[in-house]
């Protein structure tokens, strides 16, 4: 890869300049901290910067979502301290869903085999009555099917079918 030739200026960021700043700022104020803003302060600034999120949905501090525009959460989701969910591809988050401490979802990577390292994004989704526990790390294009659970520290790189447990890095189902 030759990093001098890297351009992603054809990225579609999905907001104005203005709107990413202010989210920016809000971002900074009532999210990337360890203040205890209530969490429906939380939902609200995330609503008002076009996330959809439904109902009895908690989230915790020092949470980095990076365009909450492109961002579905359904009802009653729990995100824990210190999640990142980068968002420059949609993340949709069915209802019932445990995301733990330091989880992250990743939709964004870079094509390492091209000269010009050109940049890849794909959705995550997380099917209702799913856990994402501690330290995990979901990886771009990644569905996790319903009821299933994610170990500590795994990092997930395909698909999980419903209902399963996988743990490990790259994780690999270890039961139902």
């Amino acid at each position: 890869m030759n990093l001098a030739e890297y351009d992603n200026s054809d990225f579609d960021r999905g907001a104005s300049s203005l709107q990413e700043f202010c989210w920016l700022l809000a971002r900074l104020m009532f999210f990337q901290t360890n203040l205890p803003w209530p969490s429906p302060l939380r939902v609200g600034m995330l609503r008002l910067f076009g996330a959809r999120i439904g109902n009895g949905v908690v989230i915790r501090g020092n949470v980095n979502i990076s365009f909450p525009w492109r961002l579905t959460i359904g009802d009653h989701v729990w995100i824990g301290e210190d999640v990142g969910i980068l968002t420059l591809a949609p993340v949709l988050i069915e209802s019932n869903v445990c995301i733990s401490q330091r989880a992250y979802l990743c939709t964004g990577s870079h094509d390492f085999r091209s000269e010009t390292f050109d940049l890849v994004t794909r959705p995550i989704t997380i099917r209702s009555g799913s856990w994402i526990a501690a330290g995990a790390v979901i990886l771009p294009g990644v569905e996790i099917g319903p009821h299933s659970l994610v170990a500590a520290g795994s990092v997930v790189n395909r698909d999980v079918p419903s209902s399963t447990v996988v743990r490990g890095n790259p994780a690999a189902p270890i039961g139902k």
